[in-house]
């Protein structure tokens, strides 16, 4: 716990003043859109102080006794806050904190708050239902592109290894005991707040062995063995995991072609940092990049969409597409991620858009400063960096 809040204090100490702009853009366009903002994010992602930054705010941390006792009176306090922009942290505290936020949407809309709180909170049913319709929801995902200039350091290579949570980014020597201290305190405060899970050992066992295999085919057969556990239990460790942002899941996309990959998911862990270490890198050479770099572009497209709604294609001769996402006309982009570009090999996009005609061809490399097009055949393709995936494959944020 020590550690932990030493790496806390640094972050605050060295960058309290840091705006990360991309994600204050995103509060104010979701502000004009709804009165409540839910912002989702894994542990130390460092949602509390983008709420902070936030400029006009006032805020109301629910582990302290006396805010919760102010809010034990939803109408009063909002009365109290009327017009205001409010930031709510650690809301899981209150006793039924669905009930504020739902009084606040329906009553107080001129009052802007943004709620933080357990990552669990978000994934119960309870709280979904509840205010369904009556919030954005915002996924402050690791370090993107537009957050590495923000804190001024654009080495991608520092970023891959060291992870996109701001107090790891920002150490100078994270220890073996400071992921052992997110790994108990991700499992004291969120997991058992909700899950109530019994068998600590297996589940820690469970993350680690996945983060070692992170980006490759999910098979839980390789994991119950292992974790001393049933094939049930390690899907319902997945799931868990996928619902408090853990993991990225990441199902192929079939058309039911006899020749396709139809049911095997690849499985993502949250952050490269985390891959680093448990795979016990303390240098990256260039395959370990590659394997990186596409966890660095689903948090790109994470960022941008705020959803995952991708999938990969793969055929049982071993053709395969990194990502694929499903456009509103049916059309099917296809992302492909190398480090460079010059490495990259067609034949895969090339028997994919035999069997897809339609749809645009992305290759998101580390080694491209400005976007151009190749063709490959009768194949265009658009070359991109990190910094370009919002304005080529989604609409630019407002």
């Amino acid at each position: 716990m020590q550690t932990e809040l030493h790496l806390v204090k640094l972050y605050a100490i060295r960058y309290n003043m840091v705006k990360r702009t991309f994600w204050l853009k995103l509060v104010n366009k979701y502000w004009k859109e709804k009165n409540i903002i839910w912002l989702a994010g894994v542990r130390r992602v460092g949602k509390t102080y983008l709420c902070k930054s936030i400029s006009g705010v006032e805020y109301f941390d629910c582990e302290l006794p006396r805010i919760r006792i102010r809010m034990q009176d939803p109408e009063l306090f909002l009365d109290h806050i009327k017009g205001k922009k409010v930031v709510i942290d650690e809301i899981h505290r209150l006793s039924n904190p669905s009930e504020i936020l739902k009084i606040a949407a329906d009553y107080y809309p001129q009052t802007k708050i943004i709620a933080t709180g357990s990552s669990t909170l978000g994934a119960s049913k309870k709280f979904k239902d509840t205010l369904t319709g009556r919030k954005k929801n915002l996924w402050l995902t690791p370090m993107i592109s537009n957050d590495l200039v923000d804190f001024k350091n654009n080495n991608l290579e520092y970023r891959l290894l060291k992870g996109g949570l701001p107090p790891f980014f920002l150490s100078k020597g994270i220890t073996d005991s400071d992921y052992q201290e997110w790994l108990d305190s991700f499992w004291a405060k969120d997991i058992q707040e909700l899950f109530r899970l019994q068998q600590k050992n297996s589940f820690q066992r469970f993350i680690e062995l996945l983060f070692t295999k992170s980006g490759g085919i999910f098979e839980a057969n390789k994991f119950s063995t292992p974790c001393e556990v049933s094939r049930t239990t390690i899907a319902n460790y997945l799931a868990i995991l996928e619902n408090t942002l853990i993991v990225h899941i990441v199902r192929p996309y079939s058309t039911k072609k006899s020749s396709e990959i139809i049911s095997a998911p690849k499985v993502y862990a949250f952050d490269t940092g985390f891959v680093a270490y448990y795979k016990g890198w303390n240098e990256l050479h260039n395959e370990d990049k590659v394997i990186l770099f596409e966890h660095l572009v689903i948090s790109e497209l994470i960022a941008y969409s705020q959803s995952l709604k991708l999938y990969y294609w793969r055929d049982k001769i071993g053709h395969e597409i990194d990502f694929i996402k499903l456009e509103k006309n049916k059309s099917l982009t296809a992302i492909e991620c190398k480090w460079d570009y010059n490495n990259f090999d067609p034949k895969n996009l090339i028997v994919f858009r035999k069997k897809y005609p339609h749809g645009r061809n992305i290759l998101v490399s580390n080694n491209v400063k400005e976007s151009f097009n190749k063709k490959y055949g009768s194949i265009n393709v658009k070359i991109i960096n990190l910094a370009h995936i919002g304005s080529s494959i989604f609409r630019p944020q407002e």
